[in-house]
């Protein structure tokens, strides 16, 4: 058995992570999410780009979107200044995921964004930052703290920033009119491929 600190640390990160995605609903603003949803629905391509812990949902993001046949790619921020951000064209969408909204790899992508035409959507917790301040829409990513004790591993902040994406998925179904008969086409592999597909279930 591990130390009763141990233990307790573990249980505090559900309560952490819970109470962190209670606390977004005040955070959610009707007019800038709508507005992302819209560039999202209208976007003929979009990327993603974000690094560490952001960036790996960034791919996560890119993939939900694929999902629902929105052509979307993540572009890594070292690619994309040496030619990948060609992927973007004018009428394009990207979408930045900083929690500081500063990170600096990030912001000679933003140029070249604005530079071609590309509008941005920024998900950060620092409204006042020059990828907020630059983007065509906001969303605010709330955090109330990390899990580990330190308050500094990308734990909760990643979490949030999940759940932004899982949220703009669902409503990017509702408002396409995505239907499960287009997911199963796509998506024939694995266990939610059969069901989809309508094979025959395994019994007990």
């Amino acid at each position: 058995m591990i130390s009763a600190s141990a233990l307790a640390a573990a249980k505090a990160a559900y309560d952490i992570e819970r109470d962190c995605i209670e606390e977004m609903k005040a955070f959610f603003d009707d007019d800038a999410f709508s507005e992302a949803v819209r560039l999202l629905k209208d976007a003929p391509r979009i990327g993603t780009a974000g690094c560490g812990h952001s960036g790996i949902v960034c791919q996560h993001i890119a993939h939900l979107l694929c999902c629902i046949e929105r052509p979307a790619r993540f572009i890594s921020p070292a690619e994309a200044v040496h030619g990948a951000s060609g992927f973007l064209q004018a009428g394009d969408v990207m979408i930045f995921a900083s929690r500081g909204g500063k990170t600096k790899e990030l912001l000679p992508i933003l140029d070249i964004c604005k530079q071609k035409g590309v509008s941005v959507i920024t998900i950060t917790e620092n409204t006042e930052s020059p990828l907020a301040q630059a983007a065509d829409v906001v969303l605010v990513q709330h955090v109330n703290r990390e899990t580990d004790k330190y308050n500094a591993q990308g734990t909760t902040s990643t979490t949030a920033l999940c759940v932004i994406a899982h949220a703009l998925q669902a409503a990017l179904i509702e408002e396409t009119g995505y239907r499960s008969e287009q997911f199963a086409r796509i998506h024939p592999g694995g266990a939610v491929g059969e069901r989809l597909n309508g094979a025959p279930q395994a019994k007990g």
